[in-house]
């Protein structure tokens, strides 16, 4: 079965859905919209979107929901990547976070946009290898969440090809990661995983954390937010980041300085005073 053809009224109703839901502007992303759903629509047999959106708004299950939210939501994501980041995190953040709580021994993480999980295991590899011999010593585990079922699973499997761990130094990959048999995939080994708690989370949502973080890496998710969304994001960082604490954006996002109280120490590096 052949679906038919997006409509203007369908464009606007799913991508008026998707962010009333979720906080997501799909407004300029009609092409993506109508790439991602056309094949699933024909699967699963609806003959157009309208009659797709009636059943996934009908669906008490949320199941039909949170399969629109997986197909529609980019995961781009690579080890290492916008590695000036990971020095400055390693270099100057965990040698000023270990020194100030030598005491408690906790370093409080929150990846809030964990992709498969190729930033999350790179972040608590770094943690692991700056600690060294007394890692043991020190609660680290990261908390990472994501919008996506379907992606929080591949990063809780943890498995990566070869040439996806490439960019990867030659220690980490000896340390945190053990070859399957007879293939060229690579999996996070147990001890790496259990630094690494992936949740589902949606960043519209009240943030749950019962105690203030120490770092939070948001990297290039804000760009799929209207401004007002993106800075009552920002703003809930703030609120639930201790003083001196750090917030990493992508590259290519940035906060007016206007907006908020965040301190810019660092290429899109954000210093809570």
């Amino acid at each position: 079965m052949q679906p038919c053809k997006l409509t203007e009224q369908e464009f606007v109703r799913i991508y008026t859905f998707i962010h009333r839901k979720y906080g997501i502007d799909l407004s300029k992303k009609r092409v993506i919209i109508e790439g991602r759903l056309e094949n699933y629509l024909r699967q699963m047999g609806f003959s157009n979107y309208s009659e797709y959106m009636n059943a996934v708004e009908s669906d008490v299950t949320g199941k039909l929901e949170l399969k629109l939210v997986d197909l529609l939501t980019t995961n781009h994501t690579y080890f290492m990547r916008e590695s000036e980041h990971f020095d400055y995190f390693r270099k100057v953040v965990l040698p000023e976070l270990k020194a100030r709580h030598e005491k408690t021994h906790d370093l409080r993480v929150w990846c809030g946009a964990s992709s498969s999980g190729e930033e999350p295991y790179t972040l608590a590899m770094i943690m692991t290898e700056f600690l060294g011999l007394e890692a043991s010593n020190w609660d680290y585990s990261l908390l990472a969440t994501d919008i996506s079922n379907d992606i929080l699973r591949q990063a809780i499997n943890g498995i990566y090809t070869s040439e996806q761990i490439a960019p990867l130094p030659d220690s980490y990959k000896r340390r945190h990661f053990k070859q399957l048999p007879d293939t060229n995939l690579y999996q996070v080994n147990d001890e790496l995983k259990k630094k690494v708690i992936y949740r589902k989370f949606n960043l519209m949502d009240e943030f749950p954390f019962r105690q203030n973080l120490h770092c939070i890496f948001l990297r290039n998710v804000l760009i799929y937010f209207e401004d007002p969304t993106k800075n009552a994001i920002i703003q809930k960082c703030y609120d639930n980041l201790e003083h001196g604490g750090y917030l990493f954006l992508g590259k290519t996002e940035t906060i007016h300085r206007e907006d908020t109280e965040f301190k810019l120490v660092y290429p899109s590096v954000f210093r809570k005073s």
